[in-house]
């Protein structure tokens, strides 16, 4: 049976961050993990997570600038970018996270790779001091134009050029539904770089269906069987939009009652 993770980027995000730790604890979660939680005192989100007895599975690097979306693969913002990796392997280190996704940003073109090519090295140098992972995430052109990583094949260049143990692909199901087809074709094409698993409903982030519950173009029913199947034991990414209670939007969860 799988179990899931809570991305307090959109559950439970308006309240602070302690009580959403606590929250995703109470609904059944496994694990959580946060876009960008810097405005929280480290030892505050460490205190609640001990005490929820949740691990936090990642976090990401800051945007930047309005408009940016991120830093690494951004030619010129090579200081800003490592200065964003820092305070991201930092965090993360003090509040026992597992893993960073590293933002590439707005650009295009081989300077734009080869910046982020390097700034990835740095980060998972930097990283592997704490025991932490580092992750690459393609972002769909729709939600996220002029993203430089828009598919996974280029994150699964980006890695491959890096070449280093703790680097590996964060497979967001809703982004490779929107842009690359069927998504276990592309888990299966994937599947040996993959850390980190995330999903929402497609094609608007909103409640994942499963079987009957939810809504939706895509069931995650059969994908969750295929990810178990294949041995897969960490919690999946609950990353979707919800306008109600979250508690009330948790059908897919257990689909059974």
């Amino acid at each position: 049976m799988p179990q899931f993770s809570a991305n307090l980027g959109f559950l439970w995000s308006g309240l602070p961050l302690p009580a959403a730790i606590a929250r995703a604890k109470a609904a059944g979660f496994a694990a959580v993990e946060c876009h960008f939680p810097y405005a929280v005192d480290a030892r505050v989100v460490r205190a609640a997570l001990d005490q929820a007895e949740l691990p936090m599975l990642g976090l990401n690097t800051v945007r930047g600038p309005v408009g940016f979306n991120g830093l690494a693969g951004v030619p010129g913002e090579v200081d800003q970018a490592r200065l964003a990796i820092e305070q991201a392997v930092d965090y993360a280190a003090a509040v026992g996270c597992h893993n960073v996704h590293v933002m590439a940003g707005i650009a295009d073109g081989e300077a734009a790779m080869a910046c982020f090519v390097n700034n990835l090295s740095y980060a998972c140098d930097l990283a592997a001091d704490h025991g932490i992972g580092i992750l690459v995430e393609a972002l769909n052109p729709y939600d996220a134009p002029g993203y430089l990583v828009a598919n996974t094949q280029v994150a699964l260049a980006a890695i491959n050029a890096v070449a280093k143990p703790n680097i590996r692909l964060m497979f967001d199901c809703y982004h490779v539904a929107r842009t690359e087809g069927d998504v276990i074709t592309r888990l299966e094409a994937c599947w040996d770089h993959i850390g980190h698993i995330q999903f929402a409903g497609v094609p608007d982030r909103g409640v994942p269906r499963r079987g009957d519950s939810g809504a939706g173009e895509v069931d995650f029913g059969p994908i969750f069987e295929w990810i178990d199947a294949r041995g897969w034991r960490q919690p999946l990414g609950a990353e979707y939009k919800t306008s109600g209670l979250v508690e009330d939007s948790l059908g897919w969860m257990h689909p059974s009652r």
